[in-house]
């Protein structure tokens, strides 16, 4: 037993010691799957598509409403050409107007550059009307002198010389309209004075305000069109006009004004009150700004109900700049009057 016991130990010692196991070394994070990124990608692939069908339908729809409301337009403008060339006068009027407000209501349909197009035919059609009506007005009578007493048997009279006509009134004056069109209501060449015209001068009339300096202005009552051209640190307070308000070459102004349509060009630092039914349209201007239509004067009510104007109708804030046409960013040629810079009371 002893002998067996020693010989066990002695083949225990001779056994050589075990190394200990190494520790496992730990295992990088496991990342995504390769077909779970995969996945991911396609599914954004794929969003991207349908975000592009989309984007393509929509332009679809777009460009056949476009075509749609240019062909109405379109139509509109023949039937007032024709009605210029030999109807009334008063039906062009109401069909040119009917023509504004179909423009009027389909501007989020075109294009800036189909807008602008269809605002200058206005325009031009808007400058035929009131020269078909100067046309149509009655021509001056000649009057004839009796004869003088003594006159030879026989002897033609001669035509009256013309009365001289009444010089206007001071800081008064009839201001030209479109070059080589006929004269249009108005103010022009006036300096630092208070203008004014009434309901019945205004009544559906043309009015032009032209190359006025320092000049404070009223018109009480509802005109068709309104034209401020190449004035300088005025105040223009005017009642609805029933289409449109063009501003052009004017600088440090304030006007105010209610239409179907404003655009301005060529016009810098100056703020505007405005009710529109569109979207005012701004081209090479800057520093100009806007804030609600804010005037009244006694019948104005009155004056809205006739200029067909939507009175609950109001897109002072939505302004179109021709020079900018970036949609992520805003215009930096116009801007919105803050409220605490507003004028509320004109009188």
């Amino acid at each position: 037993m002893a002998a067996a016991a020693a010989g066990g130990a002695a083949a225990a010692a001779e056994e050589p010691p075990q190394a200990p196991s190494p520790s496992p070394s730990p295992s990088p994070s496991p990342g995504p799957a390769l077909p779970e990124r995969l996945q991911r990608r396609e599914a954004e692939r794929q969003q991207g598509v349908e975000r592009q069908r989309r984007q393509r339908e929509a332009r679809a729809v777009q460009e056949e409403r476009s075509e749609v409301v240019l062909a109405a337009l379109g139509r509109e403008r023949q039937a007032v050409e024709e009605l210029l060339a030999a109807g009334p006068p008063d039906e062009a009027a109401a069909r040119l107007q009917a023509l504004q407000k179909l423009l009027t209501d389909s501007v989020r349909c075109l294009a800036p550059y189909e807008l602008r197009q269809a605002q200058e035919a206005v325009a031009r059609l808007q400058a035929a009307l009131a020269a078909r009506r100067q046309q149509l007005q009655p021509k001056k009578r000649f009057a004839f002198r009796a004869l003088r007493k003594g006159a030879a048997p026989g002897a033609q009279p001669g035509p009256a010389a013309e009365p001289p006509a009444e010089p206007p009134a001071p800081g008064r004056g009839v201001a030209e309209g479109e070059p080589g069109g006929p004269p249009l209501c108005g103010f022009s060449g006036a300096e630092g004075r208070e203008l004014e015209l009434g309901p019945s001068e205004l009544l559906q009339r043309d009015v032009v305000l032209a190359e006025l300096r320092g000049c404070r202005v009223r018109l009480r009552g509802n005109a068709n069109t309104l034209r401020v051209r190449d004035c300088r640190g005025c105040t223009v307070l005017c009642g609805p006009v029933s289409t449109s308000v063009l501003v052009d070459g004017c600088s440090d102004c304030q006007l105010v004004v209610a239409c179907q349509q404003l655009r301005t060009h060529r016009t810098r630092d100056s703020r505007f009150y405005i009710q529109v039914t569109s979207r005012a349209v701004i081209e090479d201007c800057s520093k100009v700004s806007f804030a609600p239509y804010a005037w009244s004067y006694p019948g104005i009510e009155g004056d809205f109900e006739s200029s067909g104007l939507d009175r609950s109708r109001n897109n002072w804030n939505l302004v179109d700049d021709f020079d900018w046409l970036a949609s992520d960013k805003p215009s930096p040629n116009w801007c919105l009057i803050p409220e605490e810079e507003r004028v509320s009371s004109w009188d």
